[in-house]
């Protein structure tokens, strides 16, 4: 039995990307219906995240036409069969993580949500829900695919699994953030670092999840988190967010300053947050022996970074990649911490798009011209 409000329109406008030389185009398309185990969302905003433009470029194959946008928060219009016992109710506002767990494969029933088969190979390769699905069409009946929950809409269906819910005290515009760059941040600090109260840290790239993972590490006691860019001006907010020091690797010698930081010895973890040979290559420079390296971001198709394997093997290093997060453990552990104040969601969004605007805040973003993060904010 499925619980809704009488409020939802047939139609609802998104941001559909049909070819990669057009880009993001808005069209009015049918609103979703949620099935058993999933929940309709009505939108407040999207968050803009590099991983989307690796679809709308091309890098990444997915199919067409499709709807991106994998970091919303909103308000539950209606719930699917089979919710009952989650909690959720309509008119709740929540937070939905990129990384939705199907709840039943091996990797979920282990608690390895970010593991998940069905989402690689139902949603990630295929662009539909876990029954073999979308659930966005066009008025005439063709199928729009979704990444994630389609988030560049006016409504979302999200599994349940993939929903937290977020208090009165909660923005929800900004905390659109919190399902993928805060996430993704939390899971790289806790799940893939594992940091240890007292440890170094260094943070390569210092977008929206290099600013999120430069926060959460200062806030599980970091004693030194050290952030590097390229842009002076992603690098000046960084010491608010807790960063002990900033290092523009354009102008200075990253290794050697982060040395001289760590009386020559390094630090214990560095995070990779862009996804290309170039931060990789600083991530492991910076490393102490015995250091992990957590790499984060993704590339844009298939990439490789070189790794000089007799340092890595003499000097006992690691290398640990991270994937998002629990999502079922850790976006309601990400969401009371922005509650509480220890995640600054709000500053962290610089820029608010409509969703009109959106191929225009994608083109931004690719151009490097985005601070933190940037929203599709709906009610613009």
């Amino acid at each position: 039995m499925t619980t809704q409000t009488p409020q939802i329109p047939e139609t609802m406008r998104a941001a559909v990307l049909r070819d990669t030389e057009v880009g993001l185009q808005v069209e009015t398309i049918r609103t979703p219906r949620p099935r058993a185990g999933e929940v309709l969302v009505k939108v407040a905003a999207c968050g803009m995240c590099h991983s989307d433009l690796h679809v709308i470029g091309g890098a990444i194959a997915f199919p067409l036409p499709a709807v991106l946008g994998h970091e919303i928060a909103g308000t539950i219009v209606e719930l699917g069969p089979g919710v009952e016992h989650t909690g959720l109710k309509v008119g709740q506002n929540v937070a939905g993580g990129f990384l939705m767990p199907c709840g039943q494969c091996e990797a979920c029933s282990s608690g390895r949500d970010e593991l998940c088969a069905p989402f690689f190979e139902l949603n990630r390769l295929k662009g539909v829900l876990y029954d073999g699905e979308t659930r966005l069409s066009t008025i005439e009946g063709e199928p729009v695919y979704m990444y994630s929950m389609g988030g560049l809409a006016e409504y979302a269906v999200v599994p349940a699994t993939a929903v937290a819910p977020t208090p009165d005290n909660i923005d929800l515009v900004p905390a659109s953030i919190l399902g993928c760059a805060a996430l993704t941040g939390y899971g790289a600090v806790r799940r893939g670092a594992d940091l240890h109260y007292g440890e170094t840290v260094a943070v390569v790239a210092v977008g929206g999840v290099g600013t999120n993972i430069v926060q959460i590490a200062s806030a599980f006691g970091a004693k030194q988190v050290i952030a590097i860019d390229v842009s002076d001006e992603k690098l000046a907010p960084m010491k608010g967010y807790g960063a002990t020091a900033t290092i523009n690797s354009a102008k200075t010698d990253a290794r050697e300053e982060v040395l001289r930081l760590t009386g020559g010895k390094g630090v214990d973890v560095s995070f990779e947050a862009l996804g290309i040979p170039a931060t990789w290559t600083t991530a492991l420079d910076v490393l102490a022996d015995g250091g992990r390296m957590v790499p984060i971001g993704l590339g844009a198709g298939v990439q490789t970074a070189g790794v000089e394997i007799n340092r890595t093997v003499r000097r006992s290093q690691s290398i640990l990649g991270s994937y998002g997060a629990r999502t079922r453990q850790d976006l309601p552990a990400v969401v009371d911490l922005a509650s509480e104040g220890v995640i600054n969601y709000k500053e962290i969004v610089s820029q608010h798009f409509s969703l009109e605007q959106a191929d225009e805040g994608y083109k931004a973003l690719r151009d490097q011209k985005i601070q933190g993060r940037a929203v599709v904010d709906m009610s613009l």
